[in-house]
């Protein structure tokens, strides 16, 4: 077993980098009961990794907004953000207008790293989330 000298100063084993900020991103809604299903999520997603730093924001009608949401993390000196889009798909707000206020920010933020994730209906897991939601709807009394 290697001890290091006397006088020596161990080196500090190196940490890993800290994960990056979760901006979970959904459309929003003039409804504020809309968004209870999202925040459902962030609990769960809080339940399951205790720790984890995450926020919802909203594209528009809600608050937080992205854009708003994206300035508070700045300011806050978390630079290392990653947008969850909890959209159903890949439309003109994901490709144009979130895009454009992910530049916008790092713009005015040169030290801001924001990285965009697909929407998630473009993931396999929620496609088969659906499919079993509609499969345990089949001999279902709808709702009166």
């Amino acid at each position: 077993m290697n001890r290091p000298a006397p006088g020596d100063v161990p080196h500090p084993c190196p940490s890993a980098a800290a994960p990056p900020r979760l901006l979970l991103l959904a459309h929003g809604s003039r409804q504020p009961q809309w968004a209870h299903p999202f925040e459902r999520v962030l609990e769960r997603l809080r339940a399951g990794r205790p720790g984890v730093d995450a926020e919802l924001c909203f594209l528009e009608s809600m608050s937080p907004r992205l854009s708003q949401a994206l300035e508070a993390c700045a300011a806050a000196g978390q630079l290392d953000l990653l947008v969850v889009p909890l959209f159903l798909g890949s439309g003109a707000h994901l490709v144009e207008d979130v895009a454009r206020q992910v530049e916008a920010a790092c713009d005015r933020h040169p030290g801001l790293r924001v990285r965009v994730m697909p929407a998630a209906g473009d993931s396999p897991l929620l496609w088969q989330a659906l499919a079993d939601y509609a499969l345990g709807c089949l001999g279902a009394t709808p709702p009166r």
